[in-house]
């Protein structure tokens, strides 16, 4: 396998349309001038494959050990879990929401299994450990998470060891808390969280 660099991995996305900027409200809550649309890198397969090939040569790095399933949180993190389980040779599967909380609803976990859960963006870590806490609530054991965009910049805590294609640290803010450059642009929402 082969991995990219840092700047290759922005740089993909930055070609992809991925790396927009104005003023947004990420599913975290958090304002930023910076949004990552991955939808926008997943829409082309052959850089999705690129980037997972990567994301799964750095988690072999990372000696985790046995992998048995990825699970990977919906809506955002399907592409990326489904492709880099495609490039480990392991089953992918995924959470989703259900009275409000992420659960495994159309899969059955095997028995004392190894996961890793495989992320598109991390910025606070949120949907990470909430799919951290459905895994280890079936009685698998989670190895670690990975993800493509580390918006955190290493900052973010899953609980698990967290495994970056790259780093990519962007200011974030809370409602109350903007700068008045960001306060004076109209905020948009492009996150799917709200959408399940």
């Amino acid at each position: 396998m082969s991995g990219m660099s840092e700047a290759e991995v922005i740089e993909a996305f930055r070609k992809a349309g991925a790396i927009l900027d104005g003023h947004f409200v990420l599913s975290s809550g958090l304002h930023s001038p910076v949004f990552i649309q991955k939808a926008r890198v997943f829409m082309y397969p052959d850089l999705t494959e690129q980037l997972c090939h990567a994301l799964a040569h750095k988690i072999d790095d990372a000696d985790l050990g046995a992998i048995d399933v990825i699970v990977s949180p919906a809506v955002g993190g399907i592409v990326p879990g489904y492709e880099t389980a495609r490039q480990l040779g392991v089953p992918a599967m995924w959470v989703e929401r259900e009275g409000g909380e992420l659960r495994l609803r159309r899969f059955e976990m095997p028995p004392k299994a190894r996961v890793l859960i495989v992320e598109d963006i991390v910025t606070t870590g949120l949907s990470s450990r909430e799919t951290v806490a459905a895994i280890e609530a079936l009685g698998a054991t989670v190895v670690g998470c990975a993800c493509l965009i580390d918006r955190s910049g290493g900052e973010a805590d899953i609980g698990v060891p967290l495994i970056s294609l790259a780093r990519y640290k962007v200011p974030a803010y809370p409602a109350d808390a903007l700068p008045p450059e960001l306060a004076a642009i109209p905020a948009t929402k492009p996150g799917s969280r709200g959408l399940v």
